[in-house]
C-alpha cells in the first residue's frame, strides 16, 4: 500500500500507468457539482460612457433579494469592494427584458 500511496513505480510500468490512468479518469469524470465548482462572472463591471460618466452594470442575482430601500447602499458597497475607491451612486436603473424580467442593474456614480 505504501508504494501506491508514494507512487514508487517505475515509469512505464503497469503500476505506473494504473495509477495515472485512475488520475486522469478522477480528473475528467468527476462531476464539478461534488466540489460545488461552479463558473460564475464577474458581479459588477464598469461599462464604457459618455462625457466621463461611470456606469456599473451589476448583476441580478446580487441585488435582487436586497429591498428597494437598502438596494442602493448595496450598489455602492460592491462597487467599492470591487473598485477600491470611494464611490456615491447618483442613480440606480433597473434592466428588464421583454418578459419583464431583471436582467440586472446600472448604477450611475460618482467619486
Amino acid at each position: 500500500m505504501r508504494r501506491w500511496i508514494f507512487w514508487e513505480f517505475a515509469r512505464a510500468s503497469w503500476q505506473y500507468d494504473v495509477i495515472v490512468a485512475v488520475l486522469l479518469a478522477f480528473i475528467f469524470f468527476t462531476p464539478r457539482e461534488l466540489f460545488r465548482d461552479q463558473p460564475r462572472g464577474t458581479s459588477v463591471v464598469m461599462v464604457p460612457a459618455s462625457d466621463g460618466a461611470y456606469v456599473f452594470y451589476i448583476d441580478p442575482h446580487e441585488l435582487a433579494q436586497v429591498s428597494d430601500e437598502r438596494r442602493r447602499a448595496e450598489a455602492v458597497r460592491m462597487i467599492e469592494r470591487k473598485y477600491k475607491e470611494k464611490w456615491d451612486v447618483v442613480r440606480l436603473e433597473t434592466l428588464y427584458d421583454a418578459e419583464n424580467e431583471v436582467k440586472g442593474f446600472l448604477a450611475y456614480a460618482k467619486h
